[in-house]
């Protein structure tokens, strides 16, 4: 086990840390993996959804285990289903999010960062994207021959920031009927907001039970193992444009 606790409060859900002074340790790196035909990248997008909507409609998936995990979960961008869970021996898990439609709700989730690394597989179907933020520059894999698109960036001023203080945000559009993987360190901004209905992210948590003692949190839950960095989530307006309407 390395590093220290990050958070003040363990399982708090709604910890907020300063945003004026906050810092990333490292930055996320992004690989852009491949396109879809609409049809095809409908039909994978809509197969995880469902599985993700069978469990929030489970009692079982609903209802503590034998080792107290609850795998279908809420979180700021979407319902989650804890698909694989850690064990004594292996202490990662697997995450599947259907992400809400930032349009439809009328609200942006927040800038956030997680008290350990992530891997995650983001997947957009027909008429939606991701707009993928950070308050560092993305690292973005483009290996000649290889990587099949390069993802449109852009800079703009992060939000509902207290009076006098200003951070730039780095964003970053997963376009429609894609996969794009992203590789998160420990403790780097973030905030995933999906325009459109079909888009889904499929997460590994390589140290869950290793961050989850660590923080000496009394169970497995997202939102517990996540840090906020503003406290409201702000208006759709601030995340729904993207370079063509800015």
């Amino acid at each position: 086990m390395t590093g220290q606790p990050m958070k003040a409060h363990p399982d708090d859900e709604n910890e907020i840390h300063d945003v004026a002074g906050f810092v990333d340790p490292a930055q996320n790196v992004v690989t852009p993996v491949l396109r879809l035909s609409a049809d095809l990248a409908g039909q994978i997008v809509w197969a995880f959804a469902r599985i993700v909507q069978a469990a929030h409609g489970s009692r079982a998936a609903r209802t503590p285990d034998e080792d107290g995990i609850i795998r279908a979960q809420e979180f700021e961008e979407g319902d989650v289903y804890m698909l694989e869970k850690p064990f004594d021996g292996y202490v990662s898990s697997r995450y599947l999010m259907d992400f809400y439609d930032v349009t439809e709700r009328g609200i942006c989730s927040r800038m956030h960062l997680h008290t350990g690394l992530r891997f995650v597989r983001m997947m957009t179907g027909p008429g939606t994207t991701i707009r993928v933020g950070s308050l560092s520059p993305f690292l973005v894999t483009n290996i000649p021959g290889v990587t099949p698109f390069v993802p449109e960036q852009f800079e703009d001023d992060m939000p509902d920031l207290p009076v006098g203080v200003r951070r730039t945000r780095y964003n970053l559009v997963v376009p429609e009927n894609s996969f794009v993987d992203m590789q998160i360190p420990r403790g780097v901004s973030h905030q995933f907001n999906a325009l459109g209905p079909n888009a889904v992210i499929d997460s590994v948590h390589p140290e869950e039970s290793i961050e989850t003692f660590r923080e000496r949190m009394s169970g497995f839950r997202m939102m517990a193992q996540t840090i906020f960095l503003t406290e409201d989530r702000p208006d759709a307006s601030s995340c729904a444009d993207l370079p063509g309407n800015l």
